[in-house]
């Protein structure tokens, strides 16, 4: 008996649970399909195989000598595959993958990670950060925390709080102009990254539109929690989001002298594909994230 190499994988599939069941109608019933149709498949499979492999008796089948020579290797291979399958999806749901910024995560999740494992002790966490826009299909990463409006074919994607933002700096650098009073005190010192959108945003916001950040240095940090880390150095003033760095006010390394935020329209939200949403990794972050965060919102 010698088989094709383009031989009928799902034909082989209906004639292993034909051959473990020695019926057709239970066969049918295990793999959802009616028992005319696993005769279809059987048949195509003896058509392929050059060889009959079961004999057809009323209310009954029953292996022929190349079907009971096939059977237990068909078996064996079908189980080899499933062992296979099982071991990489129980690989792949123990580890979590999240893209985000490097400030989000050293500013709000990695403080948090710690809870989410021991709460899901059987799932590791590894974290990627990066300024660019996840694309899923050319990563490994299961979920992102991005800025965004939230709009992404193909993703979920649940709201989990405002980006907006307002400058911050040094209480030491403040008092080397007799405190910062009004927005405009703001422009007699060094401005970190003036070329941040964000800054011509408040700055309008505030009431100077014309600001001419122009000769300043046009210097790039990468990345907010570098521009705050500058800023507690005293280097000058940086635009940041308040709520990251609440901890570092609190201590007295940072001062927010404006209640005034502006916004670029652009907000933190978790995404992932939606034909992932049933994962159980997924799941369990998407709800810890919920329960960490009073503005998730589905």
């Amino acid at each position: 008996m010698k088989m094709s190499t383009n031989f009928p994988l799902n034909a082989l599939r209906v004639f292993e649970a034909a051959a473990r069941h020695l019926s057709f109608t239970r066969a049918g019933k295990e793999l959802g399909m009616t028992q005319t149709a696993v005769s279809y498949q059987i048949k195509l499979l003896e058509e392929t195989l050059g060889d009959q492999l079961f004999l057809r008796r009323p209310r009954q089948v029953l292996l022929t000598t190349a079907g009971e020579r096939l059977a237990p290797k068909i078996s064996e291979a079908f189980g080899i595959m499933d062992e296979a399958v099982a071991g990489t999806k129980e690989l792949s749901e123990s580890t979590l993958v999240i893209h985000t910024t490097a400030t989000f995560a050293y500013r709000w999740l990695a403080p948090h990670l710690g809870t989410f494992q021991m709460q899901n002790p059987d799932i590791a966490v590894r974290l990627e950060t990066s300024q660019t826009v996840v694309d899923f299909t050319r990563t490994e990463a299961d979920v992102a925390i991005r800025s965004g409006t939230g709009h992404w074919p193909g993703l979920t994607s649940h709201f989990l709080m405002k980006s907006d933002f307002s400058p911050m700096l040094s209480p030491v650098l403040a008092e080397t102009i007799g405190g910062v009073r009004e927005p405009a005190d703001i422009l007699k010192l060094r401005i970190i990254d003036a070329g941040d959108v964000w800054w011509r945003l408040w700055l309008e916001a505030a009431g100077i539109p014309d600001a001419d950040l122009g000769g300043r240095p046009n210097s790039r940090f990468g990345a907010q929690a570098f521009e705050a880390a500058a800023a507690i150095a005293g280097q000058g003033v940086a635009i940041l989001k308040p709520e990251f760095y609440a901890d570092d006010v609190a201590l007295g390394r940072l001062i927010q002298p404006f209640e005034l935020r502006a916004s670029d329209g652009n907000d933190y939200w978790f995404a992932y594909q939606e034909t992932r949403r049933h994962s159980k990794k997924i799941r369990a972050f998407r709800d810890f994230m919920r329960l960490m965060m009073p503005s998730f919102r589905d």
